[in-house]
Formats: C-alpha cells, sequence, structure tokens
C-alpha cells in the first residue's frame, strides 16, 4: 500500500498531465448520463406517445446492462489494458447516445440506452486506474481529481438535461454523443503513457495480474461481499424509484395546481438533488464514518431514506412536498453511497476491482427493477404506491445489514486513515 503523498503546494492537484483532466472530462460526462433523462422523460412520453412505465425502461436497459457488464469488465480491462478499455466504452458511448437522439419510438431508445449502459460500464469501471497510473502528485490527489469528476457529473446531468431538454427531448442525447466524443478523441491523443489494466489496491498502486472470467461471480461466495451487496440491491431499488419515478408525481401535482413544470423545472430540481448528493459524499461522508464508524452511519442514512421515501408516498400530490424531499434525500444519498462502498472494500481481501466490480453489478440490478416496476404498480395502485415500495425495499436493507453482523464486525469501527478511505471509495465507485 502506498503512504500518503509527500507534502506538496496547494495548488500542485492543479498540475496535471492534460491526459488526466481529459479522462477526468470524460468520466464528468460519463456520470452525467446517469441522471441526464431524468428532466426529458415526460417529454419523451408526450413526444412519441408513449406510458410512463415505457419511459422509465429508458433506465431499466440502461442499468441492466451497466450491471451486467460490471462482473466482466475487470476481466476485459486485465486483457486488453486500461487505455482499449476506455476507448471502447467511449465509442459506445458516443454511438448509442447519438442513435437514441435519431430514434423515432421509445422502444429504439430502450434498446440503444442499452448499447450505452455497456460502453458506461467499461468506461467507469477503469478510470480510476487510468486517472491514477496518469496523474502526477500520487495517487490520493488523483483520487480527489475523481471524486470531483464524479460529483460534477452526477449533479450536472440533470440540469443539462433540463435545459438541452427545452429545446428538444433529442437535445440532451445529442449533447452526450458530442461531449463524449470530444472526450474519446482527447484520451486517444493524450493518454500515451501505459496504464496497468486491473484497477488499483487500497492506497492506489496499480495491479497488473490477468483476472479470471469467473472472479466477481466467485467472489459472491464470500459472505461479507455477499451480504453488501444484498443491501445495496435493495437500496438502490429505494434509490431508483425515487429518480426515475419522481418526475412523473411532480409533473401532475404541478399541473393540478396550474403551474408550468417542464424539462428546465425538473432539471433545476434533480441538480439541487444531485448537488446535494455531491458535497455530501466527498465532504461530509469521509468525516461521519471516521467518528462513528460504518455500520452505525449505514443503519441511519438508510432509516432516513427509508423515511424520506415514505413521505413522499404522502406528499405525492404537493409540488413543494415533493421537491423538498427529493432535495433533501440527496444529502441522505450522498453518505450512504460512499459509506456503503466503502464497507465494500473493507469487507474482504479480495482485489479491490473485483470486489468493487462484482457490488456494482449486483447493486444495479437493484436499480434495473425499479423503474420496470414503479410504472405499472402506480397505474394499479396509484401515484403513491412506488414509494411505499421504495420504502419496504430499504427497510429490507436495514433487516440484511443487521443480520449479517457477524459477518461485518471487523468494518464496524471509526477509521483512521483518510487516505484509505478516499481510495476504497474511489475504488468501489469505479
Amino acid at each position: 500500500m502506498n503512504t500518503a503523498a509527500p507534502a506538496t503546494s496547494r495548488s500542485s492537484i492543479l498540475r496535471q498531465p492534460t491526459a488526466v483532466w481529459a479522462i477526468a472530462f470524460a468520466c464528468a460526462v460519463s456520470f452525467m448520463g446517469i441522471g441526464l433523462v431524468d428532466p426529458i422523460l415526460p417529454a419523451i412520453s408526450r413526444e412519441l406517445g408513449a406510458t410512463p412505465s415505457e419511459t422509465m425502461l429508458l433506465f431499466t436497459s440502461y442499468l441492466f446492462i451497466t450491471g451486467i457488464a460490471m462482473f466482466f469488465t475487470s476481466w476485459v480491462s486485465s486483457r486488453i489494458g486500461v487505455k482499449r478499455t476506455l476507448l471502447a466504452g467511449l465509442v459506445l458511448v458516443v454511438v448509442f447516445a447519438a442513435l437514441a437522439g435519431t430514434s423515432g419510438s421509445v422502444d429504439a431508445i430502450i434498446g440503444f440506452r442499452a448499447g450505452w449502459g455497456l460502453g458506461n460500464a467499461l468506461f467507469i469501471s477503469t478510470a480510476l486506474a487510468a486517472i491514477v497510473g496518469a496523474a502526477s502528485g500520487g495517487a490520493r490527489q488523483a483520487i480527489v481529481l475523481y471524486e470531483a469528476a464524479l460529483g460534477i457529473g452526477l449533479a450536472a446531468g440533470p440540469l443539462i438535461g433540463g435545459a438541452l431538454g427545452e429545446v428538444s427531448w433529442r437535445g440532451p442525447f445529442f449533447g452526450t454523443a458530442a461531449l463524449m466524443g470530444i472526450a474519446l478523441i482527447a484520451i486517444l491523443v493524450l493518454l500515451r503513457r501505459p496504464v496497468p489494466a486491473a484497477g488499483t489496491e487500497a492506497g492506489g498502486s496499480p495491479v497488473t495480474e490477468q483476472v479470471s472470467f469467473l472472479a466477481s461471480f466467485h467472489a459472491l461466495r464470500n459472505p461479507a461481499l455477499r451480504s453488501l451487496a444484498l443491501v445495496a440491491l435493495f437500496y438502490n431499488f429505494g434509490f431508483f424509484v425515487l429518480l426515475a419515478y419522481s418526475p412523473y408525481p411532480m409533473e401532475a401535482a404541478a399541473h393540478a395546481a396550474g403551474a408550468e413544470f417542464g424539462a428546465h423545472e425538473l432539471g433545476l430540481v434533480f441538480f439541487g438533488w444531485g448537488l446535494a448528493l455531491a458535497i455530501t459524499s466527498v465532504l461530509v461522508a469521509p468525516v461521519l464514518t471516521r467518528r462513528l464508524g460504518l455500520r452505525p452511519v449505514l443503519f441511519s442514512m438508510l432509516g432516513g431514506l427509508t423515511v424520506c421515501l415514505a413521505l413522499l408516498g404522502v406528499f405525492v400530490h404537493s409540488l413543494p412536498g415533493l421537491v423538498a424531499v427529493v432535495i433533501v434525500s440527496g444529502l441522505l444519498l450522498g453518505v450512504m453511497n460512499t459509506a456503503l462502498t466503502e464497507a465494500v472494500m473493507e469487507a474482504t481481501d479480495l482485489p479491490r476491482n473485483v470486489a468493487s466490480s462484482t457490488y456494482s453489478g449486483v447493486r444495479f440490478m437493484g436499480g434495473a427493477v425499479a423503474p420496470a416496476v414503479a410504472g405499472p404498480l402506480a397505474e394499479a395502485l396509484g401515484s403513491g404506491a412506488p414509494y411505499w415500495l421504495g420504502a419496504g425495499s430499504v427497510f429490507i436493507a436495514i433487516a440484511v445489514l443487521a443480520l449479517s453482523g457477524r459477518y461485518l464486525m471487523h468494518v464496524g469501527r471509526p477509521h483512521e486513515s483518510a487516505q484509505q478511505e478516499a481510495a476504497a471509495i474511489s475504488a468501489g465507485d469505479a
């Protein structure tokens, strides 16, 4: 494990090779893709004559393929190298984002979003290794850059999606393709130094060993990783009920109140949500986990999210109530994402790239199921039903976490090393 980087000037983190900035830019754009379509879902429904259930499948296809691919990305990158994996992922995102923008039916967009998800999985699973391999100033500064790019992407995605969506629902897709095309050219030209293929160890050291094709599935035999993956599965169901379904009750509540609430307004709401998530994931979560320990933080955040989803069910017809609870939930989700990924990275002695890809694959499955269930459930039982189901799913995550205590005792202590925390968080995010 690497030790902390030597003391440098405060501005030294900005003195990076241009290749690092190219990767960081691509990371930010890649993470934008998660929330980019959120503000334009109602517009797609109207323009293409699709039901909310059909348009929410844009999340399902994207997340399902991303999750499946995550089980194999460590194997791919260990064989073809990080740069080739990055470029392959970027090419797929550019192609399928552009194709989604040219689509004439919601079914076509759903299919192209699946290809987009494959590209995104290849890219984000290897981006951290690329930044660590190319950065100057040590792994710690590279990790800070990666976390900053992640936060910017999550916050900016809904805002850009809303702004371009005001022009046309096709705008966000073409915008993403253009930005990722620029990132592709920049990485192709600027990332010349070889980058180790398989990820990083806890302190940022490169891992070059080849990974078995079934390594992620074998990793699920570990009871600690399996338990935390199940927690993530049920938690992410609630997370994506909130993210994918909320634009519809917001639009309905605004219409009932005689207010205008289009893609731009939805983009602003989810920008606030993403900004809250980014701030707490980077600035608040490390402080809480260091002082309180991981498991108390996990229980607290899961409990808070359960309450938020229940409140969304209560305020489902109130636009101010929905907006306020969604933004507040971002504060909890930021801490929860960081703490849960940290716990996964600490729970086993498996290689970090294998543990993170396994965990990510399982958690994305929870996100993929949520939008597919939320639409039909709302049509059958009322607009508040998806939120109540989401609250129940997060409560199951709490129960799984409680029942898995004997496997997780070693991750229940407060932390001592901020650098180890940051490395673990970032490896899991990748």
